[in-house]
């Protein structure tokens, strides 16, 4: 089969190669037709040896939806022909950390696939654990409606239930990417009263406007970020802070633009350490939390997408076959006014 490798040894660090099809090696194990993949930004994070715990030699990705080809005979609740939408995060089920809900932190997985196993940049996958990592999707509900529960539509459902949204509050998301676009809907569908989306972006802004999924949009070049959310909030500040940029000047804004008391959620990947200057928060009694997607929900997000309570079909801006799959690798990295995700094709 054809799969997209990562290896040091490769000029750009990535290459589309001839591997040989998984097979079952746990009884636990489900091997997935791949029908449509996806780039992530954690993706290009490990092409650029930003993440140390990634295997050299690896088949990327870990977005994905597709069809059973072939189950262990420990699989209970999933079919070989079943169509699914996979999780980001592979978990046991049963470890301390599984059973209390933080299942990136699973002692048995965590984020594997595409990092330390082979993922789904390929013809075909194998899922460990999959009755938890594979989410079986009603008939009414795509392929392009499922792609992206298990990675950034959970992702953004984690920020903002990280922030503990109560009705009627105001949540600013810094950062109008994919990940930031799902916190806001996510965010709204929680109880937030008003959305505000901060981007440098003013075409993502625009989106965030044309999908009615934030109420205010602001872009920090024309204006002070701090002042029009104090406009909007009596002068108190954000209820919320939902974290999806991922840089010094957004980390540095998130709490700057919190009301006191509130919660900053962090669900940006950083490329470098950051510090929290707490002479100059002291008095704020700000929450920070933060960390790697909890994916727990992805059986509740397919059912919205079923209700039609929520939808992402509109950030496949991009579609590329896998046969094109570098060339879709470098528009994602550069980014193109409008990108937003890139979905591969599988024959």
């Amino acid at each position: 089969m054809k799969a997209l490798v990562y290896n040091k040894d490769f000029d750009g660090h990535i290459d589309l190669v001839d591997r040989n099809k998984p097979e079952i090696i746990e009884s636990k194990d489900a091997i997935v037709k791949v029908k449509l993949s996806a780039i992530c930004t954690s993706d290009l994070h490990i092409k650029k040896d930003f993440v140390p715990r990634a295997e050299n030699n690896i088949i990327l990705g870990h977005e994905f939806v597709g069809e059973i080809v072939a189950i262990g005979k420990d699989v209970k609740n999933l079919s070989v022909g079943d169509r699914v939408c996979a999780n980001c995060e592979t978990f046991c089920g049963e470890c301390y950390f599984c059973k209390r809900g933080y299942i990136n932190n699973c002692i048995n997985g965590g984020w594997e696939l595409g990092c330390r196993i082979d993922g789904c940049q390929a013809e075909y996958v194998r899922v460990p654990f999959a009755d938890n990592g594979l989410t079986k999707l009603p008939e009414n509900v795509s392929y392009e409606n499922a792609l992206f529960v298990g990675d950034i539509l959970s992702s953004g459902y984690f920020g903002a239930e990280m922030c503990e949204i109560k009705e009627g509050d105001v949540v600013a998301v810094i950062g109008s990417g994919p990940v930031g676009l799902c916190a806001m809907m996510c965010a709204k569908y929680l109880g937030a009263e008003s959305i505000v989306a901060i981007d440098l972006d003013d075409t993502r802004l625009e989106i965030a406007k044309k999908e009615r999924i934030a109420d205010y949009v602001f872009n920090p070049k024309n204006c002070d970020i701090e002042d029009e959310i104090k406009k909007l909030t009596q002068n108190r500040g954000a209820d919320g802070v939902i974290e999806c940029a991922g840089n010094t000047e957004s980390f540095e804004m998130s709490w700057k633009i919190a009301r006191a008391n509130a919660i900053v959620g962090v669900v940006a990947m950083y490329e470098e350490d950051l510090k929290l200057p707490l002479p100059k928060m002291y008095g704020k009694n700000l929450t920070f939390k933060t960390g790697g997607v909890d994916a727990v929900h992805c059986e509740k997000l397919v059912k919205m997408i079923e209700e039609k309570k929520i939808s992402t079909d509109f950030l496949i801006t991009h579609k590329f076959k896998l046969s094109n799959i570098i060339e879709a690798y470098r528009i994602f990295e550069e980014k193109p006014q409008g990108c937003l995700k890139i979905a591969i094709e599988f024959d």
